[in-house]
């Protein structure tokens, strides 16, 4: 089957599910990284079903395809600005993170040698691994925000203090989202004084 675009050319169903699936993960993404107060430096982890994302339970349907649509809806945003892509693999590799060698470097994470595929480390850790410059496995890190598709438990990933974030978009494609971000802890008693705002 064949559907019309705006444009006048067309799409298959598959395809503009697709497209569907890319619109809500940009729009997912924008809202959180701006409400997070994201900087150039800092981590935002992606656990993502993409069985989920398809309507199939987590694990029982993996999908390149809806994988990649995320991928190339965040992948610039966060780039351009200079956030680090973290994507948190599935349970058969104990949630072990993919990510740039360069963001491993940084914070001194251990790397560790393994390479995910789809049914083992899931769809979306695969498209991050085969698309980054020089990608390389972590087993912990402490992320300054993060987005669960699907019902990943990305939570042994943040830092203390996590916040919760409720967007405007709750799903993307099947798969209902997650989000938060992090704050410093407040610490002392009656007789402490923080600054004006939060301090990141």
């Amino acid at each position: 089957m064949a559907v019309t675009v705006s444009d006048g050319s067309f799409l298959s169903e598959k395809g503009n599910h697709m497209e569907q699936i890319k619109n809500q993960a940009r729009e997912a993404l924008a809202e959180l990284v701006a409400v997070a107060n994201l900087r150039a430096g800092d981590m935002l982890v992606v656990g993502c079903s993409s069985s989920e994302v398809m309507g199939e339970n987590i694990g029982k349907g993996s999908s390149l395809e809806a994988a990649e649509a995320i991928y190339e809806a965040i992948s610039p945003l966060l780039a351009e600005r200079g956030i680090y892509l973290v994507a948190q693999c599935c349970e058969h590799l104990n949630r072990a993170l993919i990510m740039e060698r360069e963001c491993a470097e940084k914070y001194g994470y251990e790397i560790v040698n393994v390479m995910p595929q789809p049914h083992a480390g899931g769809s979306f850790a695969t498209t991050v691994y085969q698309r980054a410059a020089d990608p390389v496995a972590v087993e912990h890190v402490r992320a300054h925000a993060g987005i669960d598709i699907g019902g990943t438990l990305i939570g042994m990933h943040l830092r203390d203090v996590a916040v919760p974030v409720r967007l405007r978009q709750r799903s993307i494609g099947q798969a209902p989202i997650l989000c938060a971000r992090t704050r410093p802890k407040f610490i002392g008693g009656i007789r402490a004084r923080y600054p004006e705002g939060e301090v990141r």
